[in-house]
């Protein structure tokens, strides 16, 4: 069985790009693997908290030390890491905000992010300890001219800190759709958005 975990951060619940777009990516998905099943987390719909004192002390107290209390702290990081390791593929759809990515999927990634599970360290480097993955990224932008080359390349703190970000995890095998100006005249939208399926359908065929 292929496992599908999808991550929605956008806070539109209807009239989202990103959440549209991703939908076709699902689609497309399961017509291509019959034995998927997908696991969904919606971080608007059920927003994750914020990482405490007691998470991050959690996260660096070795195994034989934990006390009831940093294990409480810990749970939902072992159970997001575990929904993550247990994962085949991972679509993430996302819109920028302000230059970056939403909060709720910066708690998510704090949630995951974590020294001895998802990545380790001896002293001189890190290592990624979550492998074997395909990365899709729905990435929606409002304005237009983020592409390298373009006026505000510079400016898009999005795609390349998720694309370090899943690579620092091991997750090096990443493909981004990117779609612009999702706030301009509905007929750009449309073009855009039509753009960004095809791409998904040619990405997926050449698989």
């Amino acid at each position: 069985m292929t496992t599908i975990l999808r991550i929605d951060a956008s806070a539109r619940d209807t009239g989202s790009v990103s959440r549209g777009l991703g939908d076709t990516l699902e689609r497309r998905l399961v017509a291509a693997t019959p034995d998927a099943r997908v696991v969904r987390r919606d971080l608007v719909a059920a927003p994750l908290p914020h990482i405490a004192q007691e998470t991050i002390a959690g996260y660096y107290t070795p195994a034989d030390q934990m006390t009831d209390a940093l294990r409480r702290a810990t749970a939902l990081s072992d159970e997001l890491i575990d929904e993550l390791m247990a994962a085949d593929v991972v679509i993430v759809t996302v819109p920028m905000y302000n230059f970056s990515i939403p909060s709720a999927l910066k708690a998510w990634i704090d949630q995951i992010v974590r020294i001895g599970r998802t990545f380790s360290y001896d002293g001189s480097g890190f290592t990624g300890l979550v492998g074997g993955k395909k990365v899709y990224v729905v990435a929606a932008y409002g304005a237009a001219g983020y592409a390298p080359g373009e006026p505000f390349a510079a400016a898009d703190f999005l795609t390349p800190y998720l694309r370090f970000l899943f690579g620092f995890l091991g997750m090096t095998d990443v493909t981004v759709f990117p779609v612009e100006a999702t706030t301009a005249a509905p007929e750009v939208v449309a073009a855009n958005r039509e753009r960004a399926e095809q791409a998904i359908a040619g990405a997926l065929a050449a698989a």
